[in-house]
């Protein structure tokens, strides 16, 4: 392990906070140099990148530092808890049948187009993407796709984990799925621009589009509020107080896994992280109907994404900016999984007359997650933004579930 320059974890979160606030700035600024870069480079693509590019630099390292262990351990949990217990399930229902329908049909193109993508390419390059159990194992590796891709960077965490998925692999597919979903979502924001035309081809009914812009302004209007101490003191007490609950759970839990379900282990019973993250999700969900909702008022799902920026930063952290050049192989597989879920989006959108809105956001809502799910949306309309938060807190909670079946899928077809 090379000793990097800056060897203090707090001097490296400083410099990481820095990276994250320089970009949030500047993605924000009104500077025509700015809106013109940032019109072409996601500010998602930058968080990764920047420490990746010191981390390849010497600058820093992922291996060196404990901050992806902290971030993964106490921060992931913090912020599934916070994302999950934000579901409204009466305003996603309320969304209609079209727009889940396609939010879920782009989760099925994520699950069974990873084993495809794997299946495709072994038959022909089976020695680089064969079989094998081992950490750096391509089938692990794609299950941090998998992970990603259904709920984001927070289940992209914690497939890494469940599944042990070895830092080789990891910083190459981290590479893969960045460019990929990247290159996706810049398809939507061009498909957006054309949403009028798109729709008026394939005959889909946009009345209810215009009826939920209504009433996803009237809610914004309704429960949003400026967080007094007494919010923000409650967001974190809820954040962690959930958080040691789930390691409590995992600590019971695993080692009765190991000595009563032997066979447990091929299925990540076994990992204490597994039933971490199951924990979290699972109190976020329950808490979901509970008056703990309304703590999303006072921006409990901003609080969370603050937690995943941070997460994803030392995700960035261990990866390596040229090994997609080293592994061609891997960007393909990426390639091939991207196309079966976007053919699959489009045709069942074509077959069921879905607006292209939904199309999108339901996908992006998968592919991205909260934190580019929102930018989708805003390219119809900005008022629509939260329609993508709202669904990609939904991929959140479905991700550590999908991602998980995936994976087992993909182990499968590689045996």
């Amino acid at each position: 392990m090379q000793t990097p320059l800056l060897q203090n974890d707090a001097t490296v979160l400083g410099l990481l906070a820095v990276l994250l606030g320089a970009v949030f700035y500047t993605s924000h600024s009104q500077n025509r140099y700015f809106k013109a870069f940032y019109k072409y480079v996601p500010a998602l693509l930058l968080c990764y990148f920047l420490p990746s590019l010191f981390n390849s630099a010497g600058i820093i390292s992922g291996e060196h530092s404990k901050l992806y262990f902290v971030a993964s351990r106490y921060l992931l949990p913090a912020c599934l808890v916070l994302l999950c217990m934000s579901i409204d399930f009466k305003a996603i229902l309320g969304l209609g049948p079209k727009a889940v329908t396609m939010f879920l049909v782009g989760t099925l193109g994520i699950v069974l187009g990873g084993p495809f993508a794997l299946m495709v390419m072994g038959l022909f390059d089976p020695q680089d993407v064969g079989g094998g159990d081992g950490a750096d194992a391509v089938w692990r590796g794609m299950t941090t796709i998998a992970g990603s891709w259904i709920g984001g960077g927070a289940n992209q965490a914690a497939m890494k984990e469940v599944y042990g998925v070895g830092d080789g692999i990891f910083s190459v597919m981290v590479t893969v799925d960045v460019i990929v979903a990247n290159i996706w979502m810049a398809v939507l924001l061009y498909m957006a621009s054309k949403a009028d035309e798109i729709d008026a081809k394939t005959g889909a009914d946009t009345r209810g589009i215009q009826l939920l812009r209504k009433k996803v302004e009237a809610f914004e209007a309704e429960h949003a509020r400026i967080p007094s101490m007494n919010d923000l003191m409650l967001i974190v007490a809820v954040a962690f107080g959930a958080t040691g609950l789930s390691h409590w759970v995992a600590d019971v839990v695993t080692p009765w896994m190991v000595q009563n379900v032997p066979w447990g282990e091929r299925y990540s019973l076994h990992s204490d992280f597994f039933w971490m993250i199951v924990t979290a999700t699972t109190i976020g969900l329950g808490l979901s109907f509970t008056r703990a909702r309304k703590l999303e008022g006072a921006g409990a799902s901003k609080v969370a994404s603050a937690f995943l920026y941070i997460l994803v930063a030392t995700i960035g952290m261990k990866m390596d900016v040229l090994a997609i050049a080293d592994t061609p192989v891997y960007f393909v597989i990426g390639g091939i999984w991207m196309a079966f879920h976007a053919a699959l989006m489009l045709i069942v959108a074509r077959l069921i007359k879905a607006p292209l809105f939904y199309m999108a956001v339901g996908s992006q809502a998968n592919v991205g997650g909260a934190a580019s799910a929102p930018v989708v949306a805003s390219a119809f309309h900005p008022s629509l933004a939260p329609v993508g938060v709202l669904l990609a807190v939904l991929g959140y909670a479905l991700g550590t579930y999908m991602a998980w079946l995936c994976g087992q899928l993909m182990h499968f077809v590689s045996l």
